[in-house]
């Protein structure tokens, strides 16, 4: 089992920033790629970004990229999000997620563990 954990979410004004994190405990996180989500009201939960068990390739949703940066510190056990130029399409539940295949990265099914999810609100 692994726990997952995520802060830093909040309000922001547009063109704002926020820096989410992801804690994980039990098994070892280094064997686990990470990725993170959102869900806004009314929508299904979409890829956001997602990063290799070593940290060395990241993947990103078109709408995102160049916006988000994802990263990861294995011997914090954190994996983060980085999020520049916010906008209020941005607003939603974030959730971070574990997968041990590095393969499949935007579904959703592929994923074995879940964080309970920060909110993120972006006002205009």
């Amino acid at each position: 089992q692994v726990q997952l954990v995520e802060s830093g979410g909040g309000l922001v004004q547009a063109g704002g920033s926020l820096r989410l994190s992801c804690a994980a405990s039990g098994r070892t996180f280094s064997a686990y790629a990470m990725g993170w989500f959102r869900q806004a009201p009314g929508k299904e939960r979409e890829f956001v970004a997602a990063i290799s068990r070593g940290g060395g390739r990241t993947y990103y949703a078109d709408s995102v990229k160049g916006r988000f940066t994802i990263s990861r510190d294995n011997a914090k056990n954190t994996v983060y999000l980085q999020m520049n130029s916010l906008e209020p399409e941005d607003t939603a539940v974030y959730y971070c997620a574990a997968r041990s295949e590095e393969r499949g990265w935007a579904g959703t099914s592929g994923y074995l563990y879940w964080g309970q999810g920060t909110q993120v609100t972006v006002s205009s």
